[in-house]
């Protein structure tokens, strides 16, 4: 459910940049998080709005940023319903929930904790252009300083997607991306834990996935949602979501499709009278938009 401005087709195409962002509990960082958005993202002079998902809060997350929306035009709010009592539904889940509520082009995703820095966007959509690639991934192992469980973990989940995924991805779990907006709904990311395999399901789908450096942030407000399980109690259901989408792409099939060219009006006596059916265009679903800025909104 959208509950600040509403969807109009119109707005779709006007849109350059949709920034997605879940949250769940996270008042304490929802204003800031606003505040660096609109400043990374003003100076290219494009057109972006901010979607914020508010994913089953049971403090002000979703109050706050209802009183931001109402004062940036940009920005909206999309509440997840039929979340669990005291939970969210999951990042795969207000990712998913996100993209379909957007409206750019293309599609940044980041996490509301301001652990991922906005500031980041404008390189990774500058890399985007001269790579010619679909999806730019961030990158935040250089800069991270986990424990010794944590990046234990780390290993055995990279080593799991390699052998089972070819994934070669080196910090799938950075939620910080840019993605054209074609890739964003082709993901399914109805099933839980599937935010971690963006970027291998991507290039499964033959879509070019780079990565890049980013900055990492220390947590100022609110609390972890991840918590402090061990390398066992992450390694296994790691290990288990990988067979699941290793099965999963073993059963995907090509959609890819057209609509023929309408017959000629030497043949169609009904083109001749204009009727507006057999006259409408080519219809191609395999178009990719192409990044072009637009002005910024206001």
């Amino acid at each position: 459910m959208v509950y600040a401005q509403r969807l109009t087709a119109e707005s779709h195409a006007n849109v350059d940049l949709s920034v997605v962002a879940p949250a769940h509990n996270e008042e304490g960082n929802v204003a800031e998080l606003a505040r660096q958005i609109e400043g990374a993202l003003r100076p290219l002079g494009i057109n972006f709005e901010f979607v914020l998902v508010d994913d089953g809060s049971t403090d002000r997350t979703g109050a706050i940023a209802m009183e931001l929306a109402r004062e940036r035009p940009w920005m909206r709010v999309v509440r997840m319903l039929e979340t669990p009592a005291g939970r969210g539904n999951g990042q795969s889940a207000a990712f998913c929930a996100g993209f379909r509520a957007s409206r750019g082009r293309l599609i940044a995703v980041l996490d509301a904790d301001l652990q991922n820095d906005p500031g980041d966007i404008p390189a990774m959509l500058a890399l985007m252009d001269r790579q010619g690639a679909d999806l730019v991934q961030g990158d935040r192992s250089h800069a991270r300083a986990d424990n010794w469980a944590r990046r234990q973990t780390s290993k055995v989940g990279r080593l799991f997607r390699r052998l089972l995924l070819g994934d070669t991805i080196r910090d799938t779990g950075c939620s910080l991306r840019v993605m054209k907006r074609e890739v964003a709904l082709r993901l399914p990311l109805e099933f839980k834990g599937m935010h971690r395999f963006i970027p291998a399901t991507a290039r499964h789908m033959n879509y070019k996935v780079v990565e890049m450096p980013v900055h990492h942030r220390v947590r100022t407000s609110g609390k972890t949602k991840y918590g402090s399980m061990g390398i066992t109690a992450r390694a296994i259901p790691g290990l288990i979501d990988c067979l699941a989408v290793r099965y999963m792409r073993s059963r995907r099939r090509p959609v890819r499709c057209e609509e023929p060219p309408s017959l000629t009006d030497a043949t169609n006596p009904k083109r001749e009278r204009g009727n507006t059916e057999a006259t409408a265009p080519r219809l191609s679903v395999d178009v990719q938009a192409s990044f072009k800025p637009t002005e910024s909104a206001s």
